[in-house]
């Protein structure tokens, strides 16, 4: 089952002080950190801000190549993780066809961004992420844990980037 998601936040981890998106889902009721690159943060970070640059980023150009081929992004949904790494699909309406694309969540979110598409999580993601076995296989795994159950609403702010 897709749950809708919305971005709540992307900071730096103070732990590992990587950046990370904060998605929650439209009832309040799940949160999901998601690590991203800083190169992939800075796409997210420049839309959310609505900063233009003076040539097209790589996000822009994908959108504007869809807009010139008739092609709409009707959502984005993160699928899976596996081995401490999550996946993403983009799908597609073109020409009244859905086509289903692989991508990194990053990449989908950012571009679910520029053209206003919705943000999905399965929630089997969602219950994967809460899980013991995924925290192990990070050194800092309980740290991050304890310092994410501990972040509230306004924390956000302090580790914006």
């Amino acid at each position: 089952m897709l749950i809708e998601m919305r971005i709540k936040g992307l900071m730096i981890d103070p732990i590992n002080n990587m950046p990370m998106i904060i998605l929650k889902d439209v009832e309040g009721k799940n949160v999901l950190p998601i690590w991203v690159g800083v190169f992939e943060a800075n796409a997210i970070a420049l839309q959310i801000e609505k900063i233009t640059t003076p040539r097209p980023m790589t996000h822009d150009l994908l959108k504007n190549i869809l807009t010139k081929m008739n092609a709409k992004v009707d959502k984005i949904a993160i699928t899976e993780l596996k081995n401490n790494t999550y996946y993403a699909l983009i799908f597609l309406n073109v020409n009244g066809r859905e086509v289903t694309i692989d991508s990194r969540p990053s990449d989908a979110i950012a571009l679910a961004l520029r053209t206003s598409s919705p943000i999905f999580v399965e929630q089997s993601v969602i219950e994967q992420a809460k899980s013991p076995e995924l925290a192990e296989e990070s050194p800092d795994a309980e740290k991050i844990k304890k310092w994410f159950e501990k972040l509230k609403a306004e924390d956000i702010s302090k580790y914006k980037m």
